[in-house]
């Protein structure tokens, strides 16, 4: 699989679009001041104890509270505890933890009115992002992810990835590891680390305890509520969780993240810098990947896949219910339970794909069209499985009932994705009358006009593809464009974005 990130930097946000073989796979916002990110590492200050939810609010700095529950401490909380405290005083001035001496575990069904009480200061790490009127979700098990591991201060155990089944490596890698990692610190091992060598290893190992590092000096003398230590933008965390498939091109329209992008690989990998590319085209990134086509055709209730199969996907205060229907998928040949299968496996893919793009989470019901063989569900169950197990996501999946539908249940860690595919009248903009279309021309030149007063040379007007081209129309020297070039004696480039309604537009000085 070719793996393509495309990112596109806009006034008050960054959007990724991941493609895999062309196709979106994964979208992601995020904006330009955001903080409660996942991973993100503050200094808070517990505010409200709950025994009846044993649980507590703590202050992070955010609106609303966020949410500590007892199970979220972690057994090595009083030992966080400790380490904070002594820390902020000044009465522990290094981050090694070789000479520090752990507090007492707490109980796994213990109370959390017996380890926490108000104003307690304590180091904490998002698990959740805010999602509706919800604080963001904590935990005091801090853990910071890297390419090939996971280093989790106060512990010894050396873990490794599921996935990795040869039992010889695994023996390998815990060996290695083992003998490298500093003390006091537990290791996760990842499933890309399955290989490597001790080199690539070491660096990655050196550059967590950095951070660690990082966060014990931010530390000293730090009030709660404070942000200590931020998580990878969205686009470098792609990258670290995805560098072990093949990446064709990682193509950004921002010269800062490019360098930012760069200077992230070069910490972990040899050579794959060398793949971001900075885009300076004219026409707008996603509509050159075709990522904006994309967009408005997976975002919407109905998602039609080919030969006209499509999902009606509907989202409800309890649940997600996605209806797959045949539409026009009939082969003549064949008989209705082979249609029917052929529907339904090719659907499950794009069920499994909807539900990474979307990220989708909770209860989702799907009902695929009724099957009436046994092994006929059998293989539906096992391609859904298949084409979710790339999905990162922790997810369960039922067999399929009786009548047809399939239920899933998956974690998510952010909003979920929703883009409105929906356009207001490009005529009215929904208000129901309009200023006559044939004027367009007119205000777009009165509004170029109005710069003549001010020094600037160069003008860019951003209309819809149709306009554009209209603007364009002609030989050069008979061209609007030309026309109003020589005009108002102003360098004029009109450019297409498939952005915008049939009457919008805008227009910007670029020297400004």
């Amino acid at each position: 699989m070719k793996f393509d990130l495309i990112i596109d930097s806009r006034p008050s946000e960054v959007v990724i679009a991941l493609l895999c073989d062309g196709q979106l796979i994964e979208l992601h916002k995020q904006k330009h001041d955001n903080n409660f990110s996942v991973g993100d590492i503050y200094l808070g200050k517990t505010k409200k104890v709950v025994p009846g939810l044993n649980a507590a609010f703590v202050n992070v700095g955010y609106e609303k509270d966020g949410f500590l529950h007892y199970l979220d401490l972690g057994s090595d909380v009083q030992s966080f505890k400790k380490f904070t405290e002594k820390t902020i005083s000044g009465k522990l001035n290094t981050a090694s933890l070789k000479s520090f001496k752990l507090e007492k575990k707490i109980e796994k069904d213990g109370k959390i009115g017996e380890t926490l009480k108000s104003g307690d200061h304590l180091l904490l790490q998002i698990s959740k992002e805010p999602i509706s009127t919800k604080g963001p979700r904590l935990t005091t098990e801090i853990s910071l992810a890297g390419r090939y591991m996971v280093l989790i201060p106060f512990s010894d155990r050396v873990s490794i990835s599921q996935k990795i089944g040869d039992n010889a490596e695994k023996s390998r890698l815990k060996n290695l590891i083992r003998s490298i990692k500093p003390h006091g610190f537990g290791v996760i091992i990842r499933t890309v680390a399955k290989g490597k060598k001790v080199a690539e290893l070491d660096k990655d190992l050196k550059n967590l305890y950095k951070k660690w590092q990082t966060i014990s000096k931010k530390l000293k003398g730090e009030k709660a509520p404070t942000k200590i230590l931020g998580e990878l933008n969205r686009a470098s965390a792609i990258l670290r969780d995805l560098l072990d498939s093949e990446f064709n091109n990682i193509i950004v329209n921002n010269k800062e993240i490019q360098e930012e992008l760069k200077d992230y690989l070069a910490r972990i990998s040899d050579d794959e810098e060398l793949k971001v590319k900075l885009y300076q085209g004219e026409t707008p990134i996603f509509q050159k990947y075709n990522v904006t086509k994309q967009i408005k055709g997976s975002f919407g209730q109905a998602v039609t896949m080919k030969n006209g199969t499509y999902l009606v996907i509907e989202h409800t205060e309890a649940l997600h219910v996605i209806d797959v229907n045949s539409g026009k998928k009939v082969d003549a040949k064949k008989n209705q339970e082979e249609n029917a299968l052929d529907v339904n496996l090719e659907a499950a893919k794009e069920v499994a794909r909807q539900l990474r793009l979307r990220d989708m989470g909770g209860i989702i019901v799907v009902d695929f069209i009724d099957l009436k063989s046994d092994k006929n569900r059998k293989l539906l169950f096992e391609c859904l499985k298949q084409a979710m197990s790339t999905d990162k996501a922790k997810h369960n999946i039922l067999p399929p009932t009786k009548f047809g539908l399939i239920q899933i249940t998956r974690q998510r860690v952010r909003p979920a994705m929703t883009i409105d595919t929906k356009e207001k009248c490009p005529m009215c903009s929904g208000k129901g009358d309009i200023n006559s279309s044939l004027l367009l021309i007119d205000q777009i030149e009165h509004k170029v006009a109005n710069l003549t007063e001010f020094k600037s040379n160069k003008v860019d007007i951003t209309t819809h593809p149709f306009v554009a081209s209209h603007l364009n129309k002609g030989w050069l020297f008979n061209s609007i464009r030309y026309k109003w070039a020589k005009k108002f004696n102003k360098n004029i480039n009109v450019i297409g974005d498939e952005r915008l309604h049939l009457l919008q537009y805008s227009i910007v000085k670029k020297d400004s």
